[in-house]
């Protein structure tokens, strides 16, 4: 008789096997932290003896859950934002936050946290991907937890790294850090293709081949996501990464929802694992993963709970039964994604996409001892219908709730006994959680409060600032300007004709206006060639106004607009929006040693008789000011307009 560490015995067990053999008072046989052996209770405890013999009558044991794809330390931002789209919800406040808070300490904090969550639903192992993974690595191992630990990489500065070189300079040394330990396995995490690059994306799977450990990154997670590949690379999500050879890695594919059935057949043939996220792809509208045909297919499909500030909370049990109700709905069918299938998902397939199937997933010898023990004698389980032995997993996964978990073990220890945790202090934890909650509050606060703030809070976009000395006046005939523009003394740099849409944001309590800009460009045949999108973010008030209304204003420009109106108007939550569009000829003139601008302009809507003149330029100072004020009356003299019939007011004020 073998003499070994530990036996649990007299137990129900699931082992998720390849038979998916179900052993009615059933033993496992626990040496260090591997399982020897799993038979029947009379047979194990025939050749096994150990100081350490737990009874388990009346539970069933199953393998530790596997949360498939999550950022855990983004525990500690659940419920800031909720109910935005996927795009406000991410460039609005989470990276802004993320750049403001985001440090070693706060990662550690989030990370056990998660950790304590995750253990109480019977999680053993998770995927990460985050920022400082170093300490998410280390809190994950000091909780005792499996992790496979992605350090994020992007292609524009990061809370833990200034560039993309910084970026993969860290994972690296990342990976030399955590390489070969028993619970942390290291990773890879360009975390999209629409955050990264060609060259990052090349640089991340050498890398992620060098040291032979998985690529995390999310794909094809929403339909603009897709769109926008279109435009870009002529190709959708899954094509594009599979043209640099994303996939020669061990690659990790997050979410996959918009995929086609010629993707599923890559990531077949690639042998990606999919981490499905049922709950958080419904609470930002993404959609819902083709997740039958992608099985059908042979791809390796877990189940993630995304992180906390998405879902919000880290509960598999509910991660899974949703997975299981949505392919259903999905696919109209309600034999669709069976409870064994579903958690074969949350279990041993979850394993395998994150390529971590030879140490975890099910209860077989020679894998790590990672154990979940529920107690399914409550209410709402019961009655127990056994005619049919498979049963057990519609029970787990129909029925059964997180707090059902009684004792949690992985790599052999103990995690949480009779729903006490054993290696995370929890009440130290609520109290730092919540002051950091306070921290976060009391920034944002002070953020909405000011437009220019949130503006500039979005990472992307960049502030200038000009003034621009211009004049406004209405014309009858626009024959007077292109006589202006003949005289011998002007010369035509440019000419250009165009659409523009301009809409107008207010907001309450504040004197900045937010214009967006959309500019159609018409060739001389009529075509629409070239659009363009800008954001202008002015104040209330002119600086100082000269001879003839030609007024010097101040403006705050914001670079490109880099996202939709509908981006700005949800995330900017504006009290009023006013929109007007006109065509406009446009010439850039010399006169005089001077750049000057003039513009005719045609209101459409709301529609306006005749026409509008603009001459303006920029300025950076008053004393040029003054220069070009003059030089501006003189044209306006040229052009034979009547001080009637200039405007001190700019189109957004004369069509209110």
């Amino acid at each position: 008789m073998q003499h070994i560490d530990t036996i649990l015995k007299n137990g129900t067990i699931v082992t998720m096997d390849k038979s998916y053999a179900l052993i009615e008072d059933g033993a496992i046989a626990i040496q260090h932290d591997t399982i020897i052996a799993v038979n029947t209770t009379r047979k194990i405890i025939k050749h096994y003896s150990a100081d350490n013999e737990v009874d388990c009558t009346s539970l069933t044991i199953i393998p530790g859950l596997v949360n498939a794809h999550t950022h855990i330390p983004m525990t500690l931002l659940r419920g800031l934002a909720d109910d935005l789209r996927l795009d406000v919800w991410l460039l609005g406040y989470m990276m802004p936050v993320e750049r403001e808070y985001v440090t070693p300490e706060f990662v550690e904090l989030g990370t056990l946290l998660g950790c304590a969550e995750m253990i109480q639903s019977g999680v053993t192992t998770f995927a990460d991907m985050y920022y400082f993974e170093e300490c998410v690595a280390a809190a994950t191992a000091s909780a005792g937890m499996r992790g496979v630990c992605g350090q994020t990489i992007l292609k524009f500065p990061a809370p833990d790294a200034e560039s993309f070189e910084a970026g993969l300079a860290r994972c690296r040394s990342f990976l030399e850090q955590w390489h070969d330990h028993p619970l942390i396995i290291p990773a890879v995490a360009p975390h999209a293709p629409y955050t990264t690059t060609d060259d990052l994306l090349k640089s991340a799977v050498k890398l992620a081949q060098e040291f032979d450990v998985p690529l995390h990154i999310h794909l094809s997670e929403t339909a603009e996501e897709v769109e926008n590949s279109l435009d870009e690379h002529g190709v959708r999500v899954i094509p594009y990464v599979d043209s640099i050879k994303l996939f020669k890695a061990k690659t990790i594919a997050a979410h996959c929802v918009h995929i086609d059935a010629r993707e599923v057949g890559t990531l077949a043939a690639k042998r990606v694992g999919v981490a499905h996220n049922p709950t958080s792809n419904l609470k930002l509208a993404s959609g819902i993963a083709p997740v039958t045909e992608m099985l059908k297919a042979g791809i390796s499909v877990g189940i993630g709970t995304d992180g906390a500030a998405s879902n919000n909370d880290l509960d598999m049990f509910e991660e899974t039964r949703l997975a299981a109700l949505l392919a259903k709905t999905e696919s109209d069918d309600p034999t669709s994604l069976p409870a064994r299938q579903a958690l074969e998902m949350a279990t041993i397939l979850g394993a395998k996409a994150l390529h971590i199937d030879h140490l975890t997933g099910s209860i077989e010898a020679g894998k790590r001892a990672d154990l979940a023990f529920l107690d399914l004698n409550r209410h709402h389980v019961l009655p127990h219908f056994n005619r049919v032995s498979e049963a057990v997993y519609s029970r787990i996964v129909y029925a059964a709730k997180s707090t059902d978990v009684l004792h949690v073990m992985c790599n052999g220890q103990w995690l949480m006994r009779d729903r006490e945790l054993l290696t995370i202090d929890t009440d130290h934890l609520h109290r730092q959680a919540q002051q950091m909650a306070a921290d976060i509050d009391t920034f944002l606060k002070a953020r909405e409060e000011d437009i220019l703030s949130k503006l500039l809070a979005i990472g992307e976009l960049q502030q200038e600032e000009s003034f621009e000395v211009q004049v406004k006046a209405r014309l009858s005939d626009p024959a007077v300007v292109h006589h202006l523009l003949e005289r011998p003394d002007v010369t035509i740099a440019k000419k250009s004709h165009y659409r523009q849409h301009d809409t107008y944001l207010s907001f309450e309590d504040s004197d900045y206006r937010l214009r967006y800009r959309e500019d159609d460009y018409i060739s001389a045949d009529n075509r629409l060639t070239n659009v363009r999108s800008r954001l202008t973010l002015t104040e209330s008030g002119k600086e100082r106004e000269f001879e003839n209304a030609v007024v010097l204003s101040r403006s705050r420009y914001i670079a490109q607009a880099t996202r939709p109106l509908r981006f700005y108007r949800e995330y900017l939550q504006a009290a009023e929006e006013h929109t007007i569009v006109k065509d406009r000829e446009r010439w850039h003139v010399d006169y005089q040693g001077l750049r000057l601008y003039i513009n005719l302009d045609k209101l459409r809507s709301p529609s306006s008789d005749g026409y509008f003149i603009e001459l303006k330029s920029r300025t950076w100072s008053l004393r040029d000011a003054e220069q070009k004020a003059t030089v501006i009356s003189r044209l306006l003299s040229y052009l034979g307009i009547a001080p009637s019939e200039l405007i001190r007011s700019d189109y957004f004020d004369i069509t209110n």
